[in-house]
């Protein structure tokens, strides 16, 4: 069985799911759009699996009569989407992301147009910006790592 696990930026919500993860979809309608604060919302349903908190409880929103939005309180990471047929996590706290890739799009009567465009804009990795902005170099990430932990912060980012 795969387990997946993730969390908030913060760590102060961890979660793990046990089981296959097979209905990870992309969500384009205006609700996901000011939920995620982006042009669309990258969601893993966990239906049919084991989904448990293992560290913290999220904040809810009621952003609909039948949807629930779960979020971390201290950082404000989008988490859930819960709805009556069931759970969806946000992509982007999946501490590998990239082993949920999408396989349907909803909600497109409010997909933006240069979403689909968005590929073949010009792109730089980080260390490219250093030039111009500097303040890169001296960056010390307090985001919690992509991998869970006893016990967070850790002393010295307290």
């Amino acid at each position: 069985m795969t387990t997946y696990t993730g969390g908030c930026q913060c760590g102060a919500i961890r979660f793990r799911v046990r089981g296959t993860l097979k209905d990870s979809s992309i969500c384009h309608c205006r609700m996901c759009q000011k939920a995620f604060g982006a042009y669309y919302a990258p969601l893993v349903s966990v239906r049919g699996a084991e989904f448990e908190w293992t560290r913290g409880e999220r904040k809810l929103f009621r952003s609909s009569n039948l949807v629930q939005r779960g979020f971390c309180a201290d950082c404000g990471t989008p988490l859930t989407y819960e709805a009556p047929d069931g759970v969806a996590v946000a992509a982007g706290a999946f501490d590998d992301p990239s082993a949920l890739p999408p396989v349907i799009q909803f909600g497109t009567e409010r997909k933006i147009d240069f979403v689909d465009r968005l590929r073949d804009l010009p792109a730089r990795e980080t260390d490219e910006d250093a030039e111009a902005a500097p303040f890169l170099h001296d960056i010390v990430s307090y985001q919690h790592p992509d991998h869970d932990t006893t016990k967070w912060p850790e002393e010295s980012n307290s």
